[in-house]
Formats: structure tokens, C-alpha cells, sequence
């Protein structure tokens, strides 16, 4: 028996580890990007459905490589000293070479339309709830997108400020009334600050006002609730990101500054619809690959203590 508990103990501590590494995996970071209005990371994703369109190729010759981490564009250790940390013209990649295509300066990339004035209803994709602040910024009337975004191009203060909103069915909604002195070609600019993690998050989504002058071809158009569709790859809508994203988990204080894991900073005018607060759906959305997922962490867990258990019983056999 001596010998047999001996051997327990020591399979015990070399699965441990073992366990102790999936949980870490599992409870690291949120991760999060908008999917509506669509964000320049997520339409230029294998699953934003936007990857043939020339701006996104450009961005991601520019990488050098594709957009599949689209939710993980995070800057740890900022606290809020944003427009000193993030340099101006990298605004939309948070200054990480991992996305610097993002920073392209192009007045093609895929756009919502939008109408002055009118509600607005984020939905912000993530993966584990944590607290944290988003700040919605609307570039100043004026804006080029054909010049690198600065911070001078965005107001000093955000127009919708919303702090620790429930994250329901893999997303969260973000709540705000939109600028009414805006036409033609905007970028919508979001900060989401975690107070349960170092990490902030930045992205930038490209929108098109009723009135002035918009892209040549604005890639995506708005469309009733619940539909998608795409003018460069909307032959078939995927299911929405929040669809398959596990609603909740436990949220952990594990710093996510650079690291391995995350980089470190280096036509004509169409007819827009009424937007309400359900009619800014983007094309083409469809479930996130960035970030650790909890079945796969999970399972990693029972497998481990599958094995422990085995060595076990073959062990208690041979006593």
C-alpha cells in the first residue's frame, strides 16, 4: 500500500502543473472588439467577410499576415494615459505592429451607414465579462480618411460613456445617441479601459453619415435586424460572433501587456436608410477564433485528470 500511495502522489504532482497551466489559459484576458459597427480588425478577419475587398488586402499585406486575433488588439499598462501612449496615426492599431495595416490611411474600407443624430446600439463581441469603461469617440466634421487618424481629429471628450455593461450572449451593448453634425465618412473610434485587468483595448470603425461625401464604394450596407449581407463576400450570412462565444467565466487580474501572446508597441453616395437602434448590423458576422476557449479549456482539465486517475488504477492493478 505504501508503494501504491507513493506512486498516486506522484502522478498527482506531475498532472498538477499540467492543470494549473489550462486554468491560467482559460482565465488570461477578455478580449473584444465591436462587430457592430463593424471594426476594421473584425471585417478583415477570415470571418468578417471582408478579406477580398481591396482595403482589407492592403491591411493585411501590410501586416504580413491575416487578422485571425481581430479581438485581442490590447495595450497593457496605459491607465488611461491614452493620447499620450498611443502615438498619433496608429491609432486604430494601438500602436502593435501585429496590426499596423489597420492604421492605413483609405476611404474603402467596409463602413456602416448611419444617420445622424439617430440611436446607436454597439454590440461589442467578447469572450470573459470584466469590468471596465467604453468610450465612444466620432471624428470632428472635417476628417479625411484619406490622412492617418490623429487624436487632434477626435474630440477631447467622448460623446457615450457606458461603465461595466452586463455582457449577454457573447456581447456587449453599448447604448448611445450619435452626433447629429456629422455627414459623410467618419471613423467611430472606441476605447474600452478593463479595471479588472491592466489591458486596454482600441479600435476603430469606419461609418458613413447621410449627406457630404463618402467612399466610392461603401462595402457594407445597413440591413433589417438580424440580417447580414456584403457587397464583396455576403452570398451566405455566418452565425454572429456572440452565437457561439461562451457567455461567461471568471474574470482574472492576469496582466496582458506585450508578451508572447499579445504584441508589444512598436462612388457615389448611396441611399441611407433610418438607422435605429437594431439597423447598424454589419455583414457577415460570424464566431470569433481569437482568445483561449473555455470547452477546449475544460476539456484540456479532464484529460488531465483522466490521466491521473488511469495511472491510478493500473498502479491499485498491480498491488
Amino acid at each position: 500500500m505504501t508503494a501504491y500511495r507513493t506512486a498516486t502522489a506522484a502522478a498527482v504532482a506531475l498532472a498538477a502543473p499540467l492543470l494549473l497551466t489550462t486554468w491560467a489559459a482559460g482565465t488570461a484576458s477578455a478580449h473584444g472588439a465591436p462587430t457592430s459597427p463593424v471594426s476594421r480588425a473584425y471585417a478583415c478577419s477570415p470571418e468578417g467577410g471582408s478579406q477580398g475587398t481591396a482595403a482589407c488586402r492592403a491591411a493585411i499585406a501590410a501586416n504580413g499576415s491575416s487578422f485571425a486575433a481581430w479581438d485581442n488588439l490590447r495595450v497593457g499598462g496605459v491607465g488611461g494615459r491614452d493620447r499620450s501612449v498611443i502615438p498619433d496615426g496608429k491609432l486604430c492599431s494601438g500602436g502593435l505592429a501585429a496590426y499596423k495595416g489597420l492604421d492605413l490611411a483609405r476611404a474603402d474600407f467596409p463602413a456602416t451607414r448611419m444617420t445622424p443624430g439617430a440611436s446607436l446600439t454597439m454590440r461589442y463581441s467578447s469572450t470573459i465579462p470584466h469590468t471596465g469603461t467604453f468610450k465612444l469617440y466620432l471624428t470632428k466634421q472635417g476628417y479625411s480618411p484619406t490622412r492617418p487618424l490623429k487624436w487632434s481629429d477626435l474630440p477631447e471628450k467622448p460623446f457615450a460613456t457606458v461603465t461595466d455593461p452586463a455582457l449577454v450572449g457573447g456581447a456587449y451593448r453599448i447604448n448611445a445617441t450619435l452626433p447629429s453634425d456629422r455627414t459623410g465618412r467618419q471613423m467611430l473610434f472606441t476605447i474600452w479601459q478593463n479595471s479588472s485587468t491592466p489591458d486596454t483595448y482600441y479600435s476603430c470603425s469606419d461609418v458613413v453619415f447621410s449627406g457630404g461625401s463618402a467612399a466610392a464604394e461603401p462595402d457594407r450596407k445597413t440591413t433589417a435586424p438580424g440580417t447580414t449581407g456584403s457587397a464583396s463576400a455576403g452570398k451566405s450570412a455566418k452565425k454572429s460572433p456572440e452565437a457561439k462565444r461562451p457567455a461567461s467565466a471568471t474574470p482574472s487580474p492576469t496582466a496582458a501587456s506585450p508578451s508572447a501572446g499579445t504584441p508589444s508597441p512598436e462612388g457615389s453616395q448611396a441611399a441611407v436608410q433610418a438607422a435605429g437602434p437594431d439597423d447598424l448590423t454589419p455583414a457577415a458576422e460570424s464566431t470569433s477564433g481569437g482568445g483561449p476557449a473555455l470547452p477546449v479549456v475544460a476539456a484540456g482539465a479532464g484529460a488531465a485528470l483522466l490521466l491521473t486517475a488511469g495511472v491510478a488504477v493500473v498502479l491499485r492493478r498491480r498491488q
